[in-house]
């Protein structure tokens, strides 16, 4: 990655870590860019919604009830926002344990992209919770742990400190803390292996929330095998991701990458379309026998019918084709096409779960509130406006020349 050096002085170093090596009117005009504008307007409407739903809770703010109590948060926030963050996941594993040297320049920014998923999807979480000071209840005074819910909620505590955990080397790292950057080191395959685990266990724990509810979600999503689905759809989410991210950072902040990462950058994508283009087709193979096992064939007639072959064919089989002609074709640019089908389609399951197919033959049917809409979109702004800010300031897409690869 290339490099930047080390300012001398405090007041050398904020000026080129917090201002970017500008004044401070030249950083504010900076600011002023269609991207910067169009997040305000969000967050100038966003932040009012947060607040108002956090005064007069969710009745006023939101078209939940007690028949349909989930909705577009829990759908978009947390389901899907946790699936497609496990590029983080991924990355580190596939680098750190499997020795992919090659793939070393995506873990941080991957690692980056999990943690801030993770957070934003608890913040979701909260705002979806009527009494959402009690988020941390589950494990603290309430350890409910026959509980499945019980099992989400530490894990994506623990989960969450460890990518935190994995990121902070680039954080010591602009702060020139070196004794703390050693030893970091020493626990960071520790906390990579202790990562795998927790991912393990909460992608195939949101699945299995939804095994206690076999009357209220649709037949041909419903099945045993869910847990595995949203296990082995998480994978392919959070590769998939891995491509949407890379590809867009090389677009934002190439001016930080070296020219040869942008020449590698095609040739490690179409090895991610690999990975993705194997583990889109185990998904797809765990649907077809779930539905088999089930035996919901006649459910395939209906308007749900066509829901679920939308699903499968535009958002599992298409994706998969392209990522075979691409690999076949040696063409990146399919494997970003297939990445962003992909990821539109984790989005698509996970709606058509959460929402669609719950309570499907309730006499209410469940729409989100423009509130719900705007909150949802005013934390992702969130989330984008963080990247970008921790991108350009900390040794994400590059190297400090006091502190070389890791490993």
């Amino acid at each position: 990655m290339s490099e930047r050096t080390m300012p001398t002085t405090p007041k050398e170093w904020i000026r080129e870590n917090i201002f970017l090596g500008k004044t401070i009117g030249e950083y504010i005009k900076s600011l002023i860019t269609p991207w910067n504008i169009v997040a305000a307007a969000i967050l100038a409407v966003g932040i009012p919604v947060i607040i108002y739903r956090l005064i007069y809770g969710l009745g006023a703010a939101t078209h939940l009830s007690n028949i349909n109590p989930w909705g577009l948060w829990l759908g978009f926030d947390m389901f899907f926002g946790v699936a497609v963050a496990t590029g983080g996941f991924v990355m580190a594993v596939g680098v750190y344990i499997f020795g992919l040297k090659d793939y070393q320049p995506m873990v941080r920014p991957a690692i980056l992209t999990g943690f801030l998923g993770y957070f934003f999807a608890i913040v979701g979480l909260a705002m979806d919770l009527g009494r959402y000071y009690r988020l941390p209840y589950p494990l603290t005074f309430s350890m409910g742990t026959a509980s499945v819910l019980f099992l989400v909620a530490e894990h994506l505590a623990l989960y969450l400190t460890i990518q935190f955990i994995e990121f902070l080397p680039a954080v010591v790292e602009w702060l020139h803390l070196t004794k703390i950057r050693e030893w970091l080191y020493k626990i960071h395959i520790g906390a990579v292996i202790l990562g795998s685990v927790l991912v393990l266990g909460h992608q195939s724990a949101l699945g299995a929330v939804f095994l206690i509810m076999p009357s209220r979600l649709h037949p041909l999503w419903y099945s045993p095998y869910l847990p595995y689905l949203f296990f082995v759809s998480c994978l392919a989410g959070g590769i998939a991701m891995l491509v949407v991210e890379s590809l867009l950072s090389h677009k934002v902040f190439g001016w930080q990458v070296k020219e040869s990462d942008h020449e590698k950058i095609d040739r490690l994508t179409l090895g991610l379309g690999k990975a993705a283009g194997f583990v889109l087709f185990a998904y797809f193979a765990l649907k077809m026998l779930a539905l088999l096992h089930g035996g919901n064939w006649v459910y395939l007639k209906g308007f749900y019918g066509v829901v679920y072959l939308i699903e499968v064919i535009g958002f599992v089989l298409l994706p998969l084709y392209l990522y075979t002609m691409a690999v076949r074709r040696q063409s990146a640019t399919l494997v970003r096409v297939a990445s962003v089908l992909t990821v539109l389609g984790i989005m698509v399951n996970r709606f058509n779960v959460c929402m669609t197919a719950l309570n499907w033959d309730a006499p209410e049917r469940y729409f989100p509130s423009w509130m719900e809409i705007v909150l949802s979109l005013t934390l992702a702004t969130f989330g984008v406006i963080v990247f970008k800010w921790v991108v350009n300031r900390m040794p994400v897409l590059y190297r400090l020349p006091d502190f070389p690869d890791e490993h």
